[in-house]
């Protein structure tokens, strides 16, 4: 049963191994081009945002 055991886990990692040599990361230019992408979605996100609430805000306070 560990020999079992002990050949099944052994496929798995050398499994494991063959996958991640068919990983293709990102280069470092890719890599910033992405975050520069969601940091300016993010910081346009949270100017509308903020925009829509302080509108909604408004509205409220003149129905009460």
């Amino acid at each position: 049963m560990i020999k079992r055991l002990w050949a099944k886990s052994s496929e798995f990692l050398s499994e494991v191994k063959g996958e991640l040599k068919k990983v293709s990361y990102p280069t470092k230019a890719e890599t910033l081009g992405s975050t520069s992408v969601v940091l300016v979605f993010c910081l346009i996100m949270s100017l509308y945002l903020s925009l829509v609430d302080s509108v909604l805000v408004w509205i409220v306070s003149r129905l009460l």
